[in-house]
């Protein structure tokens, strides 16, 4: 896994944006990647991220990162989907950058219980509720909360990270894979609401990638080899393939694309 300094030295000719970026997931991933993607191409990032002592570090090293860029880091390790947590984020951040100063949010949380539907360790109620309500549905209380308070600029873009799974399924993918689905339905939603705002809301699939979260899928392994077998470009997709096709959708010259999911895989599913 490529370090945030290498991150930064991936990034493909950044083009020129301005603002705030709201990064959900910052310390890892695609949401590292595309915090530090944003920085370098002119924009400050807040961060929220859920880290124990042990990862702690990869947050604090992207934070540096954006710091040395030039660019404000304001940093949450705290839990996303924890609506109380939302609004003392969302009321500290009215204040100290005021209003309609979010140009680009991006929901790239990556929590729930992989287990199977049927059979003596099957998911439980509360395990399916807490999947949804982390991997999709906490995206639209952001979104409701930051709106509600005027803090969404002209223009504004909202991505969210969401995955082949949400129309495949694997062993013990099955809340994942209902999660993704329901992520997908909500981007579409949000983007038929938003567009009289002039806020646009994509879902972006990316291909198989090595991600912290991809590892702790079962049967993994399969899913890497098929990918590397069988993508047209020869590789996997990468944390910074996905932050640059962020970038570019974060123009306000892409205010025409809305309510899709975009996949970013090099032709992966294609095939």
């Amino acid at each position: 896994m490529l370090k945030a300094e290498e991150v930064a030295d991936l990034v493909r000719d950044p083009i020129s944006l301005s603002g705030w970026a709201i990064i959900l997931g910052a310390s890892s991933g695609f949401g590292a990647a595309t915090s530090i993607t944003l920085a370098k191409a002119g924009m400050n990032i807040i961060g929220v991220h859920l880290d124990r002592k042990s990862t702690l570090p990869n947050a604090l090293e992207v934070q540096k990162v954006i710091q040395n860029l030039g660019k404000e880091a304001i940093f949450y390790n705290t839990n996303a989907a924890d609506m109380n947590k939302v609004d003392e984020i969302i009321t500290e951040i009215n204040s100290r950058i005021g209003k309609r100063s979010i140009r680009v949010l991006l929901h790239s949380l990556a929590f729930g219980t992989l287990k199977p539907y049927i059979g003596e360790d099957c998911v439980s109620k509360e395990q399916m509720e807490m999947t949804l309500d982390v991997m999709a549905n906490s995206l639209v209380y952001w979104v409701q909360k930051l709106f509600k308070n005027d803090m969404f600029s002209e223009n504004a873009r909202i991505f969210a990270m969401t995955s082949i799974g949400s129309s495949r399924n694997w062993k013990s993918y099955g809340p994942v894979s209902a999660a993704k689905a329901v992520l997908e339905a909500h981007i579409r939603q949000l983007a038929l609401e938003l567009a009289p705002y002039g806020i646009t809301a994509n879902a972006i699939c990316a291909g198989v990638t090595k991600t912290p979260a991809l590892m702790k899928i079962p049967g993994h392994e399969d899913m890497i080899e098929k990918a590397e077998k069988y993508n047209p470009s020869r590789r996997l997709t990468e944390p910074i393939d996905v932050a640059n096709a962020i970038m570019l959708l974060s123009h306000p010259a892409s205010y025409w694309i809305t309510g899709n999911t975009i996949y970013v895989d090099g032709g992966e599913f294609l095939t």
